[in-house]
């Protein structure tokens, strides 16, 4: 397949986390945690990486899958985002989560291999079941999505395309 670029944003509760990558190498990537107290902000900082990064293929998390964990309010601007993209004119394709590892922090530490240059956000030790998830997780959680649309079957994007 022609290499592409690929946005993907993975909302997660009171944060957002983005990575780009192009041609398979990841150019940019992000967290906030402003812009996901409305739709209306997230829909605003997303229109803006749209236009700066100009994107192939924006990526979200299925929501309508069962095996969505989200709330209501982050499944609501995974949607916003989504309906974003399409009038963008930029090809959405929403991805069940991947879940290959026994827990997220397995899965970052097998991204950071991948993607060395986001090291330096690998949380220093799993969280304690009291501990809040570190923030930086949701960035892991976007560069999950964009691999499995990257590495997974074509069909999926060709979909997506028409």
């Amino acid at each position: 397949m022609a290499a592409f670029s690929v946005l993907a944003i993975a909302v997660a509760s009171g944060k957002a986390g983005y990575v780009f990558l192009s041609g398979g190498k990841l150019q940019d990537w992000g967290i906030t945690v402003q812009a996901v107290r409305s739709g209306n902000e997230l829909v605003g900082f997303v229109q803006g990486l749209i236009n700066e990064l100009r994107p192939d293929v924006v990526v979200t998390e299925d929501c309508m899958a069962s095996t969505c964990r989200k709330g209501d309010k982050a499944k609501a601007l995974i949607r916003s985002l989504a309906k974003l993209a399409s009038h963008n004119g930029v090809h959405d394709v929403d991805v069940p989560r991947p879940r290959s590892f026994q827990s997220k922090y397995e899965e970052a530490e097998a991204l950071v291999t991948n993607y060395p240059e986001v090291a330096g956000h690998l949380p220093v030790r799993k969280r304690r079941i009291f501990d809040f998830e570190p923030r930086s997780m949701v960035l892991f959680e976007a560069l999950a999505l964009a691999q499995e649309v990257i590495n997974g079957p074509p069909m999926r994007v060709a979909a997506a395309m028409g």
